[in-house]
């Protein structure tokens, strides 16, 4: 923000230097050719009439020196002609006495009593020139006729001059706006800086410092206060409310302990006929069980600021699917690990094994028997950078596509389901990702089911291997999913 306001100081300076400097400096340069053109017209003039004594007594040489000490005086060329056009002298020797020059239009204007100043060049004089020529024509006759060709280059050097002078006045303007404006855009910045550390701070949790704002205007000042007021407010609602999730979780595990085993000492005093009942009732009180370990496990990761560390997607990933590959041989389905090596991804310590575990979870849960459960992983590039991939594919009844937007939120469930979930599951898992930097959504599955995506942040971007095929043992099933 300081450069920004920086570069508006001294774009609106530049741009009133330009409208006050570059119109200054074309109207000096006008006046000083058309002061220049007069002066030398005048002059020329002057010596018109002071050669009309000599020329009328014939006097060549006599008109000659005078000529001569003319162009020496101003550092011109003079060319002197008769009534008819004829050379009489030339200050230089460059044209010869007698030659005609009736023909050239300045001399045959002149000789018309006409006066002319045009720019040009000279070989004599060097570089470029004004050529004034002016009549003689006192008494209403032509007498002679003058061309003087004035040098141009002092002109020139003093207008050029002028012009630096105005491009030092203007830098030297801009370098003091500079110092002032940097000065300026850090007061007023200053208070926006302080807002933005602190709301960078609250964004991560918590506000360690409230920004103390006694300098800067009196806008941000009052700004800053506010937004102090807000911070503080926020921050006991969000501790009240991950207290209250904490601590309501854990008063009502023994609760709950308390009551399963009242529930399982009622089983020998009641009618055989009351005994699904009490199986469903069990069923109830598991599943709420469950739910209150999902809000733990929730309140666990609000509270904590985890910092991601590398971990080898494909080694999780086989672990856990030949964990769930006993339990999942029980409902018969099959896991299928497929897919290239991604090399390491960043991901909280601990967290892509509860992802998986509760992704692997849901997918056992819809998928029929005889079905297939398939754990792909796969890089995928993109503008914006490198991204490691993990779908987790079930043949199940999947989902539409109002269904896969609501799958997130916290005790959400579809109104078609059959299972026992609590529907904590895929919020622990987003809560898991994100945490790590990426992401998780559910596609429909190309042959029907669904198929969840989590993307992952890759610590180095590795080159396709080749697809390998299923990697799954037979071990105990460890599902810790809710």
């Amino acid at each position: 923000m300081t450069r920004r306001l920086l570069l508006s100081y001294l774009s609106l300076t530049l741009l009133v230097l330009l409208a006050l400097e570059v119109p200054l400096g074309y109207f000096y340069a006008r006046g000083e050719m058309s002061r220049f053109e007069g002066d030398n017209r005048h002059a020329a003039e002057m010596l018109a009439g002071s050669l009309e004594d000599r020329i009328e007594r014939q006097q060549s040489r006599e008109l000659s020196d005078q000529v001569t000490e003319f162009a020496r005086e101003h550092g011109s060329h003079v060319l002197v002609v008769d009534s008819d056009g004829r050379v009489l002298t030339d200050s230089h020797g460059t044209v010869k006495a007698g030659t005609d020059l009736s023909a050239d239009p300045d001399i045959a204007a002149a000789l018309g009593r006409r006066h002319t100043a045009a720019p040009g060049g000279s070989s004599v004089v060097g570089g470029d020139t004004l050529t004034v020529t002016v009549p003689n024509s006192f008494g209403g006759n032509i007498r002679c006729a003058v061309r003087v060709a004035y040098p141009v280059a002092p002109l020139s050097a003093r207008i050029h001059g002028t012009w630096t002078t105005l491009g030092l006045i203007g830098f030297g303007v801009l370098v003091a706006v500079a110092v002032i404006a940097l000065a300026l855009a850090r007061w007023v910045t200053r208070p926006v800086r302080a807002l933005e550390c602190a709301t960078a701070e609250l964004a991560d949790g918590s506000v360690k410092d409230l920004p103390a704002i006694t300098q800067g205007p009196p806008e941000l000042r009052r700004l800053a206060t506010t937004f102090a007021r807000t911070a503080t407010r926020l921050q006991h609602l969000l501790h009240a409310q991950r207290a209250f999730a904490s601590e309501a979780s854990h008063q009502l595990k023994t609760p709950l302990t308390a009551l399963r085993l009242r529930l399982e000492n009622f089983e020998p005093y009641l009618d055989p006929r009351a005994h699904d009942s009490l199986d469903e009732a069990m069923q109830e009180v598991e599943r709420l069980g469950r739910m209150v370990q999902g809000l733990l496990a929730l309140a666990r990761l609000e509270n904590s600021a985890g910092t991601p560390e590398a971990t080898a997607l494909g080694a999780v990933v086989a672990d856990r699917a030949a964990i769930w590959s006993a339990f999942a041989a029980e409902h018969q389905v099959h896991i299928n690990v497929t897919g290239q090596d991604v090399g390491e991804v960043w991901a909280l310590p601990g967290a892509l094994e509860q992802v998986v575990d509760n992704l692997l979870s849901n997918a056992l849960r819809v998928s029929p028997p005889g079905g297939t459960i398939t754990l792909a992983t796969m890089i995928n590039g993109g503008t914006r950078g490198t991204w490691a991939e993990l779908h987790v594919i079930d043949e199940g009844p999947g989902m539409t596509p109002e269904e896969r937007q609501r799958a997130f939120d916290r005790f959400w469930r579809a109104s078609s389901s059959y299972h026992d979930g609590t529907g904590l599951g895929l919020p622990i898992v987003q809560q898991l990702v994100r945490a790590g930097g990426g992401d998780v959504v559910l596609d429909a599955a190309p042959g029907g089911g669904l198929d969840a995506v989590v993307r992952l942040r890759v610590v180095a971007p590795q080159r396709p291997a080749p697809s390998r095929g299923p990697r799954v043992t037979a071990r105990k099933a460890g599902a810790n999913a809710f």
